[in-house]
């Protein structure tokens, strides 16, 4: 892939399992947060997934459109795009009723000195969205960041593994789970909690990092040792798979690729490719940010696209300097500090 448009033609396309699960799936989807990093790709994936399957379905992208172009790309690929401020609670009333709804809001970059946004965003704004769309299902993105920094050699945490955020973000994505849980016992509205834990796009992402530091000759700091991720279209294919998925209560998955990946590995790999070596600073600590998919192996299967392909990808990306998307993921943190 050289091109944004090869990229993204990959993105969208879905597997004949997400195709067949398409035509079981009742009424029309709503993608909340549709102008993030994923929400693009997500729309497209799913109008590609619905026509394929030959069912009547619309889906509708909500955002507040502040980039440029994005309203006009989506409406032209059959999105039936809103503009709308969620927290304006008139505007978001003021919403289609639909039965599937995939929750992306929400706010990370920018929390140290605006705390008090973040958690309007991620903690009270669920509540509000959880009262208008009681009567649907509901995928709620969250991450892993609501999870403590684990062990290495322990795996990475389980659905089970009692969260315990660090800093700010995490706690209040974890506001924003307890939420959608508390509206979930209270209506009975089925929701699954999708635990991510970075997704990759050629733009952007963990590998692309290291291969922007390796081919620029930048040290790498290595004391976040480990990380876990998956192809951003596999990530996409299991939000709208788990909308069959969601059960009152909030069922929890984790999301994310199966292995735990080591930094100095990754760059490595990314440096045979460059051309040439990667250079590395700090020590690897004992315990990392990682979690583990076991559960979503079990009900998905392993991912299309394997660790080794998106390392070529990224590495003919960055070759060719691609295009890329300047939201850093911040991997390395260790402070929950964003």
């Amino acid at each position: 892939m050289r091109t944004v448009e090869e990229l993204e033609h990959k993105l969208a396309e879905p597997s004949p399992a997400l195709v067949q699960e398409m035509k079981s799936l009742e009424g029309d989807i709503m993608l909340l947060g549709v102008g993030g990093k994923m929400g693009p790709s997500l729309a497209k994936l799913a109008i590609n997934a619905i026509r394929e399957s030959g069912v009547g379905r619309k889906v509708y992208g909500v955002s507040r459109f502040s980039e440029q172009g994005l309203k006009e790309e989506l409406e032209s690929f059959g999105v039936e795009t809103i503009a709308c401020d969620l927290l304006n609670d008139e505007q978001l009333q003021k919403l289609p009723d639909v039965k599937n709804v995939v929750y992306m809001a929400g706010t990370k970059f920018g929390t140290t000195g605006r705390e008090y946004f973040t958690w309007a965003m991620n903690a009270y704004l669920p509540g509000r969205v959880a009262e208008k769309f009681r009567h649907s299902r509901i995928v709620v993105f969250s991450t892993g960041n609501v999870y403590p920094l684990t062990p290495v050699l322990q795996g990475g945490a389980s659905e089970s593994t009692a969260p315990s955020p660090v800093g700010e973000y995490g706690q209040s994505c974890l506001g924003r789970e307890r939420v959608f849980e508390h509206f979930s016992h209270q209506y009975g509205t089925p929701v699954l909690i999708y635990r991510l834990n970075y997704a990759i796009d050629l733009r952007y992402g963990v590998l692309l990092e290291i291969a922007k530091s390796v081919k620029e000759g930048r040290p790498i700091d290595v004391s976040m040792g480990h990380f876990n991720c998956i192809w951003q279209g596999d990530a996409n294919e299991i939000a709208l798979r788990s909308l069959l998925r969601c059960k009152q209560g909030a069922e929890v998955l984790n999301v994310t690729g199966p292995e735990t990946v080591s930094i100095r590995y990754a760059a490595a790999e990314l440096a045979k490719r460059l051309g040439t070596d990667a250079v590395f600073t700090g020590r690897e600590a004992d315990t990392a940010l990682l979690s583990n998919a076991s559960k979503c192996m079990q009900q998905f299967g392993y991912p299309r696209v394997s660790l080794l392909q998106m390392i070529d990808w990224v590495a003919e990306w960055v070759l060719h300097e691609g295009k890329t998307i300047n939201k850093p993921t911040h991997f390395q943190e260790r402070e929950g500090k964003f």
